[in-house]
């Protein structure tokens, strides 16, 4: 389903991306919503500062964060061209203010996991960021070793987001950081969408 804004305006949209580890490792992210998949693949890896040389993979999920469909980068497909990769996804085909999460996992032999969500949008003609996508916020060490999960187990909140407060209390973050640091929705501008309350 192809969401449409008014005169058919681009949007850039703004992407929380959390490492699902005990540690509070999360990256916010800036890019237009016609870039596509690959290309929010491409700013992850580099935003969390991975070599690229491993593939990936989006997986669809409901509003719990159940794993749905997967969107690889590359086609694995018995034949060729049958299966759609990320570069056949604009991301505004898949995530909109009724849709706002998605899951990322980055190597598949180790599995590092990510919890992608939507969580601001602006027209781009307004937007402050000259070049996108953008890191626009970085919190926390990417640990060494990915997180070893046990995939047999259920997911609970405390599980994908430890102690992590998505509505950014200052006791949550070291005090190196002032509250301008955590208003990347701030402006007036953006069409914030919240955080889900379960987190």
């Amino acid at each position: 389903m192809i969401h449409l804004y008014p005169n058919n305006q681009i949007m850039v949209y703004k992407f929380r991306v959390i490492l699902d580890a005990e540690e509070d490792v999360l990256r916010d992210i800036a890019i237009r919503d016609t870039d596509t998949l690959e290309d929010l693949h491409n700013a992850i890896i580099n935003a969390f500062g991975f070599d690229g040389m491993e593939g990936g993979s989006f997986f669809t999920c409901d509003d719990k964060w159940n794993q749905e469909d997967e969107i690889s980068l590359f086609d694995m497909g018995d034949v060729p061209g049958e299966q759609k990769t990320m570069n056949d996804f604009q991301l505004s085909d898949l995530l909109y203010e009724e849709q706002t999460k998605i899951l990322y996992i980055y190597d598949p032999f180790v599995n590092w996991t990510f919890f992608v969500e939507l969580a601001a949008m602006e027209q781009d003609d307004e937007t402050e960021e000259k070049e996108l996508p953008a890191l626009l916020f970085s919190h926390g060490i990417l640990p060494d070793d990915a997180p070893v999960k046990d995939f047999n187990a259920p997911l609970s909140n405390d599980d994908m987001f430890g102690d992590f407060d998505d509505d950014y209390d200052d006791e949550d973050f070291d005090d190196d950081y002032d509250d301008e640091d955590f208003d990347m929705f701030g402006d007036d501008s953006f069409e914030d969408f919240g955080y889900d309350d379960q987190y």
